[in-house]
């Protein structure tokens, strides 16, 4: 492994791919708890507020080297929640753009900052060791945040804002 290398801030703090790591992971976790700010369903607000849990864990085994806090059993957890909510959602025939009401363009934006957390550890998997596990829990968390974000456009009347591709063809 190669030393990781470290940035400077504005402000001169040093900031290096671990701390970048955890520190998406916790902007994940508090675009989370906006989606949980609003009205949800409570099975959705359950699922959300047991994924704040398991992502401060994450955060710690990032934050500590040589920790383990997320298990084969997490990501699978994840990944029957997301089987689960995605049962009841039509087949997608279009790309859906962010939006669909305020609670769906916040779990849409939770989504983006889970795939950008998601690329950040693998950077620093890169320079130091990161569990495998670590880099398959953000990934599939970002695909269930994708699923829950067409529910919550449904569920709210607004419904899922579609990409039109032919506008391009005018």
């Amino acid at each position: 492994m190669t030393a990781a290398p470290v940035s400077v801030t504005a402000r001169g703090c040093r900031k290096t791919p671990r701390v970048t790591a955890y520190g998406t992971v916790d902007e994940l976790n508090s675009a989370i708890g906006i989606v949980l700010a609003h009205d949800l369903s409570a099975e959705l607000h359950d699922c959300l507020t047991e994924i704040q849990h398991e992502l401060f864990d994450l955060g710690g085994e990032l934050c500590i080297p040589g920790s383990t806090m997320v298990s084969d059993a997490d990501i699978t957890r994840l990944e029957q929640r997301l089987d689960g909510f995605n049962a009841d959602l039509p087949a997608l025939k279009d790309f859906i753009l962010p939006g669909g009401g305020s609670a769906a363009a916040h779990c849409h934006l939770a989504r983006t900052i889970a795939r950008r957390a998601e690329r950040e550890v693998v950077t620093l998997s890169h320079h130091d060791a990161v569990r495998p596990e670590t880099v398959r829990y953000l990934n599939r968390l970002s695909d269930l945040l994708f699923v829950l974000a067409r529910v919550l456009a449904r569920s709210s009347g607004h419904g899922e804002v579609l990409w039109r591709h032919e506008r391009r063809k005018r």
